[in-house]
C-alpha cells in the first residue's frame, strides 16, 4: 500500500504552479456550474414551461456553447487567453445572476443562448492557457489534473445546488453558481496575471497555418465528434435503459454513475502517468480509450446478467480517461502550427455539436430502433472514428517521412 500511495502522489509531481492555479479555478468554476443539472426541473416547476419548450431551450444552450467555442478561440488568438478567460469568468457571474429574473420563453431562449456563448468562450482560451503553462513533456498529465478539477466540480456542485434549492430557493442557487464565478475570475487576476505568471512553453509561430486547411487536423475532429457523440450517451439514453431493460432504482443508477466519477478521481492520473512510459502514440492510445467506450456498450447486447452494466461501466471508465487527455495533449502539439485558440476552438465544438444533435439522435434511435440495434450502431459510430484515427497516422507518418 505504502508503494502504491507514493506511486500515486509521484504522478502528480513536476507540473507547474500555474497549472495547479489553473486546475483550482477550474474546479471553482466547474462546482459553481450548479443551475446546469437542475435547469429543466427550474424550467418545467418554477416557470411552467412545456417539455417541448424545454427541448427547444436546450438546443439554444447547445448551440450557444457551439457559437461561444468558435468566438472564443477567434478572440483568443487576437487578445489573448488571459485577457479571455477574465472576462468569460466575470460576465458569465453577472449573467448567471441576472438569468432568475427573465421569465418570458422568449427571453429566457435568447438570455440562455448569449450565457452560454459568454460562458464557452472560456474553453479554448483555457487550453491554450494550459499549453503555454504546461512543459511540453507534461502536457497529458496538466490536462488529466484539469480533468481531475472538473470531474470534482461537477460531482460537488450538483449536491451542494440541492442543499440550496432546498434552504434558499431556484434564487439563491443563481446568487451562487453567479458568484463562484466572479470568485474564479477574481482568483484567475490575482494568480495567473501575466505580470505574475510563468509560461513554460510559449508559441510564437511567426506564420500561422489555418485550422480549416490542416487536413489531418480535420480527420481528428471528426473522430472526436463521433467519440463525442457516443459518449454523451452515458447521460441520456444509458440512465434510461437502466431503469426500463434492468429496472435499477435512480439510487442504483447513482451509484453507477458514481463509480465512473471515483474511479476517475483515484486512477486516471496514475494511468496516464503509466501510459506516458509505453511507446504508443497519442492517436494510438485514443484509438484505445475509443475502442473500450465502443465496447462498453456493445457487451450490453451480449450478456443478461445484470453485473454487466458494471462492467460496461468500467470499460467506459478506462476509456474515457484515456481519449480525454491523449486527444486534447494531440490538439494542443498540433495548434503550435498556427492559431491556437482557432485549433483548440475546433477541439471544443467537435464535443458542442454532440451536445447539440447526439442526445436526441440516441432518444429516437432507441424509440425506433430499440435497445440492442442501437448499441451495435453505437459500435459501429466507434469504429468509423477508430478508421478516421488509423487513417490520420497514417498521413501523419508520410508527413514526417517527406519532412525528413
Amino acid at each position: 500500500m505504502r508503494k502504491i500511495y507514493f506511486g500515486y502522489l509521484d504522478s502528480f509531481k513536476g507540473l507547474s504552479k500555474e497549472v495547479w492555479w489553473l486546475a483550482l479555478i477550474t474546479l471553482i468554476n466547474r462546482a459553481g456550474t450548479m443551475v446546469i443539472p437542475f435547469l429543466s426541473l427550474y424550467l418545467t416547476q418554477n416557470l411552467g414551461f412545456t417539455l417541448e419548450n424545454v427541448g427547444i431551450i436546450m438546443s439554444c444552450f447547445g448551440l450557444g456553447s457551439l457559437i461561444g467555442s468558435w468566438v472564443g478561440g477567434k478572440l483568443t488568438d487576437i487578445l489573448g487567453y488571459y485577457r479571455i478567460m477574465l472576462i468569460s469568468l466575470s460576465l458569465t457571474g453577472v449573467m448567471f445572476i441576472a438569468l432568475q429574473f427573465l421569465t418570458d420563453y422568449t427571453a429566457i431562449c435568447i438570455g440562455i443562448l448569449v450565457l452560454m456563448i459568454v460562458a464557452d468562450a472560456f474553453r479554448p482560451a483555457s487550453y491554450v492557457a494550459l499549453s503555454a503553462y504546461s512543459k511540453p513533456e507534461n502536457k497529458t498529465r496538466s490536462v488529466t489534473l484539469i480533468r481531475l478539477a472538473i470531474n470534482l466540480g461537477f460531482s460537488a456542485g450538483p449536491a451542494v445546488g440541492g442543499i440550496i434549492i432546498t434552504t434558499l430557493d431556484y434564487n439563491g442557487l443563481f446568487w451562487v453558481d453567479g458568484s463562484t464565478c466572479i470568485l474564479a475570475s477574481i482568483l484567475l487576476f490575482l494568480v495567473l496575471n501575466p505580470k505574475k505568471a510563468r509560461v513554460s512553453d510559449e508559441v510564437k509561430n511567426e506564420t500561422p497555418k489555418s485550422a480549416y486547411t490542416d487536413l489531418p487536423y480535420w480527420l481528428f475532429i471528426g473522430a472526436m465528434v463521433l467519440f463525442a457523440f457516443v459518449f454523451v450517451q452515458y447521460f441520456s439514453t444509458i440512465p434510461i435503459y437502466y431503469t426500463e431493460i434492468h429496472l435499477l432504482s435512480e439510487f442504483e443508477i447513482g451509484l453507477l454513475l458514481a463509480m465512473n466519477g471515483f474511479l476517475i478521481f483515484a486512477l486516471e492520473m496514475p494511468l496516464i502517468a503509466f501510459m506516458e512510459t509505453r511507446p504508443w502514440s497519442r492517436i494510438s492510445n485514443v484509438i484505445l480509450g475509443l475502442f473500450l467506450v465502443g465496447l462498453s456498450f456493445v457487451i450490453l447486447n451480449l450478456f443478461s446478467w445484470i453485473g454487466v452494466l458494471v462492467m460496461g461501466m468500467l470499460l467506459m471508465t478506462v476509456g474515457e480517461m484515456i481519449a480525454f487527455p491523449f486527444s486534447n495533449a494531440f490538439a494542443m502539439d498540433r495548434a503550435k502550427r498556427g492559431n491556437q485558440g482557432e485549433y483548440m476552438a475546433l477541439y471544443t465544438i467537435s464535443f458542442s455539436i454532440a451536445h447539440i444533435f447526439a442526445h436526441n439522435w440516441g432518444m429516437r434511435a432507441i424509440a425506433n430502433l430499440g435497445y440492442e440495434l442501437t448499441w451495435y450502431g453505437i459500435g459501429i459510430i466507434c469504429l468509423l472514428g477508430i478508421l478516421l484515427l488509423l487513417l490520420l497516422q497514417r498521413l501523419l507518418r508520410k508527413q514526417t517521412v517527406v519532412s525528413k
